[in-house]
């Protein structure tokens, strides 16, 4: 998933943006307010990061004329802290409100509880490379031949492919495959990539899901 963060604080934004793509999002900054706005309008974003104070415009109006054109999740990331601005924030169409100084496990867990409220992007059919996947038919053919997949397979490659190229975490797929807290000690995630990896790569030369050490796996079609 894609998140812009719109901080004029270099300092802070480059944490975020270290810590947001180490957890598997694919991230962009912006440090001006009328910047950030054309960038947001023109891009797909699925969730916005927002400082209040910012050069060119500052928060306030950079949601008022957002919230005209879109409807992708705002958190917003600030030092203003009095009710009155946390109220101000929440009115004028921001979907949560985080205080600095900030703990980045409660960010990160805010985040993910906002994406999990924004309706994925659904396709009837995804292709990559000779995979072919028709998600309403739950079929899938690689190279012309029928793969058979259980229920959870069919539902983690459905994930992959709705992030197509993009690294997801093994707390991302643990959330979103099992609606489950992952747990360092637990390899559930490794083991259904394993399983799923078997039915989709084995027999091919090119391979299409990939392990990114250290983040998390992906499908990308490497010769593309």
């Amino acid at each position: 998933m894609r998140i812009l963060i719109i901080e004029d604080e270099v300092k802070s934004s480059e944490y975020l943006k270290k810590g947001l793509t180490s957890s598997g999002y694919q991230v962009e900054v912006s440090h001006d307010g009328i910047d950030g706005l054309f960038i947001a309008q023109s891009g797909d974003f699925d969730l916005l990061i927002l400082d209040v104070m910012l050069p060119g415009i500052d928060g306030w109006s950079f949601i008022r004329r957002f919230r005209e054109r879109s409807q992708t999740p705002v958190l917003f990331l600030t030092a203003r802290d009095t009710v009155e601005d946390r109220v101000k924030g929440l009115e004028l169409g921001a979907d949560d409100y985080l205080i600095k100084p900030f703990s980045y496990a409660e960010l990160l867990a805010r985040v993910r509880t906002l994406l999990r409220r924004t309706p994925m992007r659904q396709h009837d059919i995804f292709a990559i490379g000779d995979l072919e996947v028709d998600i309403l038919k739950r079929r899938a053919l690689r190279g012309g031949r029928r793969i058979e997949l259980t229920n959870k397979e069919f539902a983690l490659l459905q994930l992959l492919l709705q992030h197509q190229g993009e690294v997801m975490s093994r707390s991302q797929i643990a959330s979103q495959v099992w609606d489950m807290n992952f747990d360092s000690d637990t390899n559930v995630v490794d083991v259904a990539i394993r399983r799923l990896r078997a039915k989709i790569d084995d027999g091919f030369s090119v391979k299409l899901i990939q392990t990114v050490r250290g983040m998390g796996y992906r499908i990308e079609d490497p010769l593309s």
